[in-house]
């Protein structure tokens, strides 16, 4: 599970290089991970929490927490995306030699879907979107109202 808005490398380094006015310099472009919105796993845990303290014995496994199928694209896809909810900024592939990583990573998340209801509310575009906004208000300062939509206290 690769995390949006909650210390995911990808969007905190490019943010980083952005508001530095440098180029950002992405190693793997057509890897792709199960990018999700730091909310959403988190809305799956505390469901299964409620579960569990009600019959633990029930749901007391393992569980994965992940995005629609749809909502998984490339790293290339992310940092297009992210330049463009920035406003400004390019990005190179660096072709050097590099340490080998997986291609392709997803979750098998249809236990959660079935078994406890859960399923992900925010789709990737609209994730990048309020994670780049929240970064930019990050860095010129925040007002709490502003603050509010990026971690709503319900469902869009």
């Amino acid at each position: 599970m690769v995390v949006i808005g909650g210390g995911d490398r990808l969007i905190s380094d490019c943010v980083k290089t952005l508001s530095q006015n440098k180029i950002i310099n992405i190693r793997n472009p057509q890897a792709t991970r199960p990018w999700q919105y730091v909310l959403e796993p988190l809305n799956g845990y505390l469901l299964l929490g409620s579960k569990m303290y009600k019959d633990g014995v029930k749901y007391s496994s393992a569980w994965n927490f992940g995005p629609n199928g749809n909502d998984i694209i490339t790293v290339e896809e992310i940092v297009k995306s992210v330049i463009k909810n920035w406003g400004k900024g390019e990005y190179k592939v660096d072709i050097s030699r590099q340490p080998h990583e997986a291609g392709f990573l997803k979750l098998e998340t249809s236990k959660a879907r079935i078994f406890l209801g859960w399923k992900p509310v925010y789709e990737i575009y609209e994730t990048i979107n309020r994670t780049i906004n929240w970064y930019k208000y990050f860095y010129n300062g925040i007002e709490k109202e502003k603050l509010n939509y990026y971690f709503p206290t319900s469902n869009p």
